[in-house]
């Protein structure tokens, strides 16, 4: 007979679950809070015009010091730069997301699949709106390698990259048991992120403060999204993460 002070196995192997589970929620809250909190700060220098000498620094290191219209490296790098920024595009953007929408349906992760459309949509609108309310002007002082449509601040790319290619990221780790396919879906997906960041620096479209603010943003937004998810997955209101230690 087993004594009830003692309690069950099952309960026993249950705690260092839920120790887990709860650890990862504070590291997510505290890395929504930083990445939000960060913008706000990053948003009120560029207000009163503190990160002035740092954009224009680092904006003229991507150009020939004898040719500002010359982005550094040869015309085969400038074309590369093109591709690498069209991936936070909203046509590529869009045609991912839906794919990726199509590919966890298909894993019976219906749910996820439309929790992730509202998630990268919902970054989108933050986007726009951020744009609208900061109105701030493009660069003036290099030529633009490529067609803008809208104001400056935040880097509507990098925001979007970041809200999509982690969000993308985050839903299908959460449908992946192994541990290191989580971590490769998270590295892949930061390193596009960063990428598309420093492409608008280069092609002179954004200053380096639009793009910090951009990824802040956007992480901030990808982070709370996870919170979300995490939290409908204890309502059962979405698929659960599958884990190695869980199957």
């Amino acid at each position: 007979m087993r004594s009830p002070l003692k309690p069950p196995r099952s309960a026993t192997g249950l705690r260092p679950l839920l120790a887990l589970a709860e650890s990862r929620t504070l590291l997510f809250v505290l890395l929504t809070a930083t990445a939000l909190w960060s913008f706000v700060g990053l948003a009120g220098e560029v207000s009163e015009g503190e990160t002035h000498a740092f954009d224009e620094t680092l904006l003229l290191a991507f150009r020939s010091s004898t040719d500002l219209s010359d982005p550094i490296g040869p015309p085969v790098v400038e074309t590369a730069v093109r591709d690498i920024t069209a991936l936070g595009g909203v046509t590529v953007l869009t045609f991912v997301t839906l794919s990726v929408m199509g590919a966890l349906a298909l894993r019976r992760h219906g749910r996820s699949a439309l929790f992730l459309g509202v998630a990268v949509a919902g970054g989108q609108a933050l986007s726009h709106l951020s744009k609208a309310y900061f109105d701030r002007p493009r660069p003036d002082l290099v030529s633009h390698g490529t067609e803008y449509v809208s104001t400056s601040f935040p880097s509507g790319h990098s925001v979007m990259a970041a809200v999509t290619w982690l969000t993308l990221a985050v839903m299908l780790a959460r449908a992946e048991p192994k541990r290191r396919m989580k971590a490769y879906w998270i590295v892949l997906a930061t390193l596009v992120t960063s990428a598309v960041g420093v492409s608008r620096v280069y092609l002179g479209v954004h200053w380096p403060s639009d793009v910090l603010a951009g990824w802040t943003l956007g992480a901030g937004w990808a982070f709370l999204c996870l919170l979300v998810a995490r939290w409908l997955d204890r309502k059962g209101s979405i698929e659960p993460e599958r884990d190695e230690g869980n199957g």
